[in-house]
């Protein structure tokens, strides 16, 4: 699984010219779900979540992860974090998981997020054709992959 991970004084997800969900200060996380993914890539992802030191303390160090901050969380699914673009210039999604493997997987994210963390999550709505606006707070924006364990 991977996760991009982006700080934002707010975010939203629009489907369809109808606005689906909204987050205030906290974390927009796009989620990518490859064929191998398993549920200890869930638990370790989600771990390191709200684990995730990237909110500033009373002296401006980013030392608070998005709990101590009381943030918000937004989780999107989007296949498209498993593009390869090693042959020519339109990207392969072979790495992606097909939507029997990866819904069910998002939605355990979504629900241990939710489990570990106490609050509700927003989400997107799978596989829908959706409009993500945000504002990046910094910017700050981290990379994470359970196969890459950096």
């Amino acid at each position: 699984m991977r996760l991009l991970i982006q700080r934002v004084l707010n975010a939203s997800v629009t489907i369809e010219g109808r606005e689906h969900s909204r987050i205030g200060k906290g974390l927009l996380v796009l989620v990518g779900i490859e064929h191998s993914d398993t549920q200890e890539d869930i638990e370790w992802l989600t771990g390191k979540l709200l684990r995730l030191r990237i909110f500033d303390d009373e002296n401006g160090v980013m030392n608070l992860d998005v709990q101590q901050t009381e943030g918000e969380i937004m989780v999107v699914s989007q296949f498209t974090l498993f593009a390869s673009t090693k042959k020519g210039n339109r990207p392969s999604y072979i790495r992606s998981a097909p939507e029997a493997i990866s819904r069910p997987m998002y939605e355990k994210f979504v629900a241990a997020v939710e489990a570990a963390s106490g609050k509700r999550v927003a989400t997107g709505l799978f596989g829908a054709d959706m409009k993500v606006a945000l504002i990046n707070d910094g910017p700050v924006t981290i990379w994470i992959d359970s196969h890459n364990k950096e």
